[in-house]
């Protein structure tokens, strides 16, 4: 019997119908779960964290439905969906995702899914599509009902729709206009969303790549998952250059980074990739372009051959000895041969020398300067060879002199051009990897932000509404769980709203201060208290020096200190202490944690943009502390000894 979304499906003995939920946000998890328990249409009967789970979960329960996110580590979703239809094949699977393409949804579909819904959408309508799937289907689907935007909580929900929207609107316009090519993958590796540049550079459409898992688009299939393996083993970035199976002709350069939530769990990839195809020919030019230089330095040469009697003297001379040492040979034949060796080695004797190595070695070689018939002096590498007939008797030495003046200026101009070379390769070196570093930093923290805004909005829209309008109807557990979601989510995004305009306003030198003057005791029993009461189980310890006073902006006192105790809490041991002293015209506010200090590797980047010294936030907490402080006439610091972070402002 075909039922309305008002109205349960129930089987003869009286169950409801079954549904699990797969997704690795225990936040999303708990929302979703309180929903369907309060709609009385569907029974909850399993959870899951990963695509192994929802295989696991499908074969014991076989439930009616499944909701399963697409992005999750271990096996995502994409992956999954096939396993869980075989596991269970009456089992309808609805894909939950974050990414909101029309080509993931229709990859999600051909993969057996029977439902794709964006977590943007209202609750309504991700519970009407599950319980749609459970009923028989009819000719024509019934629409969806549209979201309620009315009522308890209506207004706020728009409000932060609003927002929402706003945020990922501008997120979507930097991917979108990346002049290289950009994507987001599932830890797995699939393709979940693709901009224009990734499809231009590949030659297909956006769509065509949704759902593909990129070792599948390479040709080197082995590198890719090396890749990934590397990430998985904790590597921040890996660089992988391979080729792709439908442009074989083109190299590409792929960035892989993991973008990580507030708690440090993987979310997703992020996957940059160039074509580098140009580079790698031109590399590869240069090197035949050297190996064909070197072939041409060794080949211009001049050779001397003549022989010597056995006491040195010139018994024949050819045409290259002619060229090279300008003696005719009527000019030079009976001569010693000591003539063509400058006036020192003449009266050191060293062509004797040379004689008498090549008679007891049966050769002698080196390099030296040589003479020419005008006294131009050349250099020449020389060989000298003891000949003897058949019966071991010497008759003579075989001499070749080649002329190697030009062969040695080209060398040196060569280790001059090598050395240069060498210099400029490491000044563009130190360029690459300090672009590299800052848009590797850019593209992580555009993720990261893009990802810290929806999950809070999405899961702060949804906990709301649901206590709005059932808090009375909820069970007390479920009442709790979405209460402290609430206050986790609301202050996650207020902080980081706080710090997004405060760094926008100080990259654009427009950040307005008003100083007033601040009794810094009062001031911060007021900001730990706030803490306290928005970080459940904070431990923290205050003790301020009364009567401190300083001339300052209120505002962003407020937002230095929670940044520096948010710090401390976050990455430190707790007790967080926060005492506050004066002296010499400075008031001196010191927050430290029981926890062993910040590593000395991390210590001179800590107050740089977007420098984190772990996997958590974006990077701009300590730096917005330290261009506040200096915009107050103060200065923010570390302090190693006790490991302490120090904001130092004048006293007022």
């Amino acid at each position: 019997m075909q039922r309305g979304v008002d109205t349960p499906r129930v089987s003869d003995a009286g169950v409801l119908p079954t549904v699990v939920i797969v997704d690795d946000s225990a936040d999303v998890r708990t929302l979703v779960r309180a929903q369907i328990r309060l709609s009385r249409q569907l029974e909850v009967v399993g959870e899951g964290v990963n695509g192994l789970d929802a295989v696991a979960l499908a074969s014991r329960h076989r439930p009616d439905v499944m909701l399963l996110d697409v992005s999750m580590p271990v096996i995502d979703g994409l992956a999954a969906l096939p396993k869980v239809r075989e596991a269970a094949p009456g089992t309808r699977v609805v894909m939950y995702s974050g990414f909101d393409e029309s080509g993931l949804a229709t990859r999600a579909r051909e993969l057996g899914a029977t439902a794709f819904v964006s977590k943007s959408a209202p609750f309504e309508v991700l519970l009407a599509t599950l319980v749609e799937q459970c009923e028989e289907p009819e000719e024509e689907p019934e629409e969806k009902p549209e979201p309620a935007g009315e009522g308890a909580g209506g207004e706020p929900r728009a409000q932060l729709d609003s927002v929402l929207a706003e945020h990922l609107e501008r997120f979507r316009e930097v991917f979108e206009d990346a002049a290289i090519g950009m994507a987001t993958m599932t830890l797995a590796g699939r393709l979940v969303r693709a901009n224009r540049s990734l499809g231009e550079l590949l030659d297909t459409s956006v769509d065509e790549l949704v759902g593909v898992a990129l070792a599948e688009l390479a040709d080197e299939p082995d590198a890719i998952n090396d890749a990934l393996l590397g990430l998985d083993a904790g590597e921040t970035v890996v660089q992988v250059e391979h080729r792709m199976r439908i442009a074989r002709d083109r190299v590409f350069r792929s960035t892989l980074s993991q973008v990580i939530d507030a708690r440090g769990h993987p979310l997703y990839i992020f996957l940059q990739v160039q074509d580098v195809t140009r580079q790698v020919a031109a590399e590869a030019e240069l090197r035949r372009a050297e190996a064909r230089f070197r072939l041409l330095v060794e080949a211009v040469q001049d050779y001397a051959i003549f022989m010597l009697d056995p006491t040195g003297r010139i018994s024949s001379w050819n045409a290259g000895a002619q060229r090279s040492n300008g003696y005719m040979a009527h000019e030079i034949i009976g001569k010693h041969f000591r003539v063509f060796y400058p006036p020192e080695e003449q009266e050191r004797r060293h062509p004797e020398y040379e004689l008498g190595v090549a008679l007891r070695h049966g050769k002698y070689e080196e390099e030296g300067w040589r003479v020419r018939k005008g006294g131009e002096r050349f250099w020449a590498n020389v060989t000298i060879t003891a000949v003897r007939d058949p019966d071991g008797e010497l008759v003579g030495f075989a001499k070749v002199t080649r002329d190697t003046t030009e062969k040695r200026e080209i060398q040196q101009r060569v280790e001059e051009a090598n050395r240069q070379l060498e210099e400029a390769n490491a000044q563009l070196e130190g360029a690459n990897e300090r672009l590299a570093e800052v848009a590797e930093q850019q593209a992580e923290f555009f993720a990261v932000t893009a990802h810290e805004l929806r999950t809070p909005v999405g899961v702060l829209s949804g906990a709301t509404t649901t206590l709005a309008r059932h808090i009375d109807e909820l069970e007390p557990e479920d009442r709790t769980e979405l209460s402290d979601a609430v206050t986790r989510s609301a202050n996650q995004l207020r902080r980081l709203l706080d710090d997004l305009l405060t760094a926008a306003r100080l990259q654009a030198q427009r950040l307005d201060l008003e100083p007033a003057d601040v009794d810094v005791a009062d001031h911060l029993e007021l900001a730990v208290g706030a803490i306290r009461q928005s970080v459940s189980g904070a431990a923290i310890e205050l003790a301020a020096a009364p009567g401190l006073r300083v001339q300052a902006d209120p505002v962003r006192l407020t937002q230095m200190v929670d940044n520096l105790v948010l710090n401390a809490l976050r990455h430190g041991e707790p007790p967080v202490h926060v005492t506050a002293s004066g002296g010499g015209g400075q008031v001196e506010i010191v927050v430290r944690d029981a926890g062993e200090g910040v590593a000395e590797d991390l210590r001179d980047r800590l107050f740089e943009r977007f420098a984190t010294g772990s996997r958590h936030g974006t990077g701009l907490g300590l730096f917005l502390v330290r261009e506040l402080a200096r915009a107050h006439g103060g200065e923010a610091s570390y302090r190693p000894a006790d490991g302490a972070f120090v904001l130092s402002l004048p006293a007022g």
